[in-house]
């Protein structure tokens, strides 16, 4: 190739055409992509306060919930925000509560912080509680509460037999 000296020799133009003339490299072997660095974990998705949703919501991924969520939730990590509001059932590895849920909560780890506001059932592996959480319902430890058992469900009564 050429000398430093003889690249400012040629000038500015002469000079980039030395530096481009270089062989083109071909397309990545499979050793390249054996090298490449795992995928960073994604962040979590976040659902603003002022959004409402109304359908159930499934991420292999962490969830966070600052609005209200009318639907049943799946998740990896799911954090209930301090105003939020989920009517429906919640089945998540983590599960953080600030916020309320109104429904069956089932979780490897389940924590309700002191704003806690959960009215429903709670199926878990470890269960945290701060002071000043309100809750209303059974806990019951399992350890695969993430089956789709979940626990003894109540029996169906059917309101629309007419009484005589």
């Amino acid at each position: 190739m050429f000398s430093k000296s003889k690249i400012n020799e040629l000038g500015p133009k002469a000079a980039d055409t030395a530096k481009t003339d270089a062989p083109k490299t071909s397309a990545p072997t499979s050793n390249d992509y054996k090298s490449a660095p795992p995928k960073a974990k994604p962040p979590a998705s976040q659902l603003a306060s002022d959004l409402l949703v109304t359908g159930n919501i499934k991420t292999a991924g962490d969830i966070q919930i600052e609005g209200q969520v009318e639907g049943d939730i799946r998740a990896h990590l799911l954090t209930v925000g301090e105003g939020a509001t989920v009517k429906g059932e919640v089945v998540a590895d983590d599960v953080v509560i600030n916020g309320r849920i109104i429904g069956r909560v089932r979780g490897l780890k389940v924590r309700l912080t002191s704003t806690a506001r959960v009215e429903g059932d709670i199926i878990h592996k470890t269960i945290a509680i701060e002071s000043g959480a309100h809750f209303e319902g059974s806990v019951q430890r399992q350890d695969d509460p993430l089956s789709s058992g979940g626990g003894k469900k109540m029996p169906k009564t059917d309101d629309s037999t007419p009484s005589s």
